[in-house]
């Protein structure tokens, strides 16, 4: 059921339109806290979601909400769920999202 709902959500975390990206972003930034560890089955799809083209936009608003989503995962989340999928998207990303998220995993 989980891989169900964030298949379809996936989508929106890339959606073309910004309004609709960003809105999908705060949403996933307000889910984080309530899902928790619960999201580690789902966690290898959403980072490539959230991360790809959104913490390289510059849409301050989308930015700024993929940086809190971020934020949230590492505050949320045992950091060993989350250590090898940001280490890999780290390894393709380039610009100012490679240097954020290289931020977050030191």
């Amino acid at each position: 059921m989980l891989f169900q709902i964030f298949d379809a959500f996936k989508s929106r975390l890339h959606d073309s339109n910004s309004k609709v990206n960003q809105v999908a972003l705060e949403t996933m930034y307000k889910m984080i806290p309530l899902l928790k560890d619960n999201l580690s089955p789902v966690i290898n799809m959403l980072i490539p979601a959230m991360v790809d083209n959104n913490l390289n936009s510059k849409n301050p608003g989308i930015y700024a909400a993929a940086t809190n989503v971020i934020q949230a995962l590492c505050q949320h989340l045992d950091s060993s769920l989350l250590l090898q999928p940001l280490c890999t998207k780290a390894q393709f990303l380039n610009g100012k999202a490679k240097q954020d998220l290289t931020d977050k995993l030191a």
